[in-house]
């Protein structure tokens, strides 16, 4: 490590607080944390020049690879003509292009509306204000209540963590979150009442921060169908599976079913900026219409909300997409994950492989088929080896994810399904 990255080390100690870290642990003199200094394609570099592939996409985030120069060039140019300006009471090229481009990837659909902002949290807080405010304004104002199912996870901003039914995440901060009806599954979707329910929230094909847990086939459809029965509202968490990692455009294209809110994030700019949007069907957004003195208009935006920078990346990101046939690129190696993972699956201390697309999950455990007790983080432990051998992941508690790139190849896939198998070696025996 070279003088500079020594004393940026203090700083990060002295000064810096990380998410999701016990930091006694990380500012203990033994601990080195890992600088990240660039990155290329589905690669990155320490600042020691060590190559790592990146197994988790930058949190799930990452989608053509870093260092694109289509995207970079999107957003340098657009950083030529201004980096931002408000979207209170003004509007840009890039937002309307970017709008119109979002709506016409779910054709016939009846989504025609595009709310921007920031983050997959403040994008379901989007959600679930205009649900509560349609509902008011269209005569149903009883209709303000929310589902959502257990283990799922939609942001930790105050309103969507409401939401959430992971306990680590949430159980703190419940008395001062909204009520939620919490469901296991659709045979539990009959117990709601839905006379004062506004809407349901669910990760569509497969729930991310539980364990990459998935859904049974043909659950989103049955979904829709009961939420069009009791006129409750639909809304798709698609901040993770969106933009082709679960082998479509989007998860809900599987069983072609379409939310009354679509909310999108992560990969939406490619990976590389920081930007939301809501996607809801002009029924909806008729709900807001009428003159400003009756205040039906939606009171709701951020500072950054539109950034022409994000835009930017965010229309260059679709045009890779069409340019590049990234679909087509998925689909040919999806095959290559699957044989990968069926290896893994022989492994003793592998009690599970959960799979959708580009999303893989590996749970580790015993070799007696028994769980790890959760204070040993052994799934911790196994990405820590990993990088020893050329790869960087984060678990979910023993949960292993392996989300690269979309840009990744047929070799480098092999590359991190053999660094992994290393790493359960390594750490489980």
């Amino acid at each position: 490590m070279t003088p500079d990255f020594e004393q940026a080390e203090e700083w990060e100690k002295r000064h810096l607080w990380h998410p999701f870290t016990q930091m006694r642990e990380w500012t203990l003199p033994d601990h080195h944390p890992l600088f990240i200094a660039s990155g290329e394609g589905p690669w990155l570099r320490d600042a020691a020049g060590n190559r790592y592939l990146d197994g988790n996409s930058s949190i799930w985030t990452n989608i053509h690879g870093h260092n694109h120069p289509r995207i970079n060039r999107a957003i340098t140019e657009q950083l030529f003509q201004i980096a931002h300006s408000s979207f209170l009471g003004l509007t840009h090229l890039p937002a309307a292009r970017l709008a119109k481009e979002l709506v016409d990837l779910l054709p016939d659909s009846g989504i025609t509306r595009v709310f921007y902002s920031d983050d997959g949290s403040t994008g379901i807080e989007v959600a679930i204000k205009m649900a509560i405010q349609y509902f008011k304004q269209t005569g149903l104002s009883k209709k303000i209540g929310f589902a959502a199912f257990n283990n799922a996870y939609h942001g930790d901003t105050l309103g969507a963590s409401s939401l959430g039914g992971i306990a680590n995440f949430h159980d703190r901060f419940a008395a001062l979150q909204f009520p939620v009806m919490r469901v296991n599954g659709l045979d539990e979707l009959d117990r709601l009442d839905a006379a004062t329910l506004a809407a349901i929230v669910i990760e569509p094909l497969i729930q991310g921060a539980a364990g990459m847990r998935t859904w049974p086939a043909g659950m989103l459809r049955q979904l829709r169908q009961w939420c069009d029965r009791h006129h409750v509202l639909l809304v798709f968490d698609e901040v993770m599976t969106g933009f082709g990692r679960t082998g479509r455009m989007f998860a809900c294209q599987h069983e072609g079913v379409i939310p009354d809110f679509l909310v999108l994030a992560k990969g939406l700019t490619g990976g590389y900026l920081p930007l939301a949007a809501t996607l809801t069907t002009e029924a909806i957004y008729d709900g807001f219409l009428g003159d400003f003195s009756e205040l039906r208009a939606f009171f709701y935006g951020h500072s950054y909300t539109a950034n022409p920078l994000g835009c930017a990346a965010a229309l260059a990101s679709l045009q890779v997409f069409r340019e590049e046939r990234v679909l087509e690129h998925v689909a040919s190696v999806i095959p290559v994950l699957e044989e990968g993972l069926e290896q893994l699956k022989q492994l003793p201390c592998v009690r599970d492989v959960r799979q959708i697309g580009m999303i893989a999950g590996i749970e580790v455990g015993a070799a007696d088929g028994i769980t790890f007790d959760w204070r040993e983080r052994m799934g911790a432990k196994v990405c820590v080896a990993a990088r020893d051998f050329g790869l960087l992941t984060r678990p979910i508690q023993d949960v292993v994810v392996f989300m690269p790139p979309l840009c990744v190849s047929r070799d480098e896939i092999r590359f991190g399904i053999e660094v992994i198998g290393k790493a359960v070696k390594t750490v489980c025996g």
